[in-house]
């Protein structure tokens, strides 16, 4: 990598993303940028201060305001950025919009999959080509994208997907939610399951155009699973947290993944899961909620 090194966490106001910015930030040096993102200023904003004001603190923070809903948005920050330093060396896509069991599923999809899934998109579509030698870009996702989790009817439209397929895939899904033929085409009930092999899918799709210049470059893209957080968006769902980590404990894992010396060819546009490349085709369809966010 470059001596100064440029990272970027998207939905960093809280939770795994701010503390994914505190390590970061612990863990880099004095002359290193880490950009805390989020779409509401104040957050933003107050989020960096608490960062700063940390006594672990090392590398510079600044907080910018960037909604991934927007993919313009997204590709203007990633052109900034390689104008300003010649590119970036740490993107993790880490924002999800809330999902919350006192409302249908079907009211919460879009915003659930324009943050979820088309931020993912556009911050791979962007920030890919910005990345600099030794470069790391990873999407946080969970442990129910691998294709397993989906009934196999639905395998094809992510197995082998490029990009633009897993799209479409995406939006076909989302068009089966609100006219109510979902559970008809074997979609989950569930809708943080499609997203997270959609998310998947899309790194993979990624990945593989760039698997052999990335690897020649020590460049990594790939997805990773912080397993089960104590967090705001899975309070709602479970009873027993006993087994959750906190943000910064859920952290150590992704962190180790992007601030490793060298890439692991194995792991090249995988699902990383502490350390463990989750096989792609593994999994079974989850019949309840308990199985919705714990990956």
């Amino acid at each position: 990598m470059t001596a100064v090194r440029i990272a970027l966490v998207t939905g960093a106001n809280q939770g795994l993303g701010r503390a994914l910015v505190e390590g970061l930030a612990a863990r880099l040096g004095p002359d290193d940028l880490v950009l805390l993102t989020g779409r509401n200023a104040q957050r933003v904003a107050d989020a960096a201060d608490l960062v700063r004001g940390d006594p672990a603190t090392r590398s510079r923070v600044e907080g910018r305001v960037l909604d991934v809903t927007d993919a313009d948005a997204v590709a203007r920050l990633a052109a900034e950025l390689g104008d300003r330093y010649g590119g970036v060396d740490l993107v993790v896509s880490n924002a999800c919009a809330p999902l919350t069991p006192d409302r249908p599923q079907s009211e919460q999809a879009d915003a659930f999959i324009d943050v979820a899934n088309r931020g993912a998109h556009a911050v791979l579509r962007s920030f890919g080509p910005v990345l600099r030698p030794g470069g790391r870009l990873i999407v946080v996702a969970s442990s129910l994208g691998t294709l397993g989790h989906l009934e196999p009817p639905l395998h094809h439209l992510f197995d082998g997907a490029c990009l633009d397929d897993v799209e479409k895939a995406v939006e076909s899904w989302r068009s089966a939610l609100h006219d109510g033929t979902a559970q008809e085409l074997g979609w989950p009930r569930w809708i943080n399951v499609p997203s997270k092999v959609a998310q998947v899918a899309a790194v993979r799709a990624v990945a593989a155009e760039r698997r052999a210049a990335d690897l020649k470059r020590n460049i990594l893209v790939a997805a990773v699973c912080p397993g089960l957080v104590d967090t705001a968006l899975s309070r709602p769902w479970f009873a027993d947290f006993s087994q959750a980590q906190t943000p910064a404990e859920a952290a150590v894992a992704p962190l180790d993944l992007l601030l490793s010396a060298e890439v692991d060819p194995a792991a090249y546009g995988e699902l990383v899961r502490f350390g463990a490349v989750l096989p792609w085709h593994g999994g079974t369809p989850p019949r309840d909620p308990e199985g919705l966010l714990a990956g």
